[in-house]
């Protein structure tokens, strides 16, 4: 069973990018285009990885992953894509951080290394 992946981001053009991206790879997705939406969608998809842009409406991406993080039982490794600067300590407990633009190479590396 192929590996899920959530997608948090509002830049339909980055969403449809990753999208593309990680199914070409063989992996499933699943998307929510900000914090306040994606909490629901965590719930519903039990994604294995999530890849979570900083600077969205509704709700920012750090809230977010305050609320997943106080599920009972949360593990999810989380990857910081953003075009913030300092998006390397924006959340401190994230896998790895990339700014946008980013190299999906390093990216599909970095998923690659977590699920190994």
């Amino acid at each position: 069973m192929p590996k899920k992946i959530m997608i948090v981001d509002d830049d339909p053009t980055i969403t449809k990018y990753l999208d593309v991206l990680f199914k070409d790879h063989g992996y499933e997705t699943c998307i929510a285009e900000n914090g306040k939406d994606a909490v629901d969608v965590y719930k519903n998809e039990s994604p294995d990885l999530i890849t979570l842009d900083l600077e969205m409406p509704e709700e920012w991406g750090p809230r977010f992953f305050r609320k997943i993080s106080k599920i009972k039982g949360f593990h999810t490794p989380v990857i910081v894509i953003s075009g913030l600067t300092g998006v390397k300590h924006s959340i401190p407990k994230a896998a790895a951080a990339f700014g946008k633009p980013f190299d999906a190479k390093e990216v599909l590396s970095k998923i690659q290394e977590i699920f190994s």
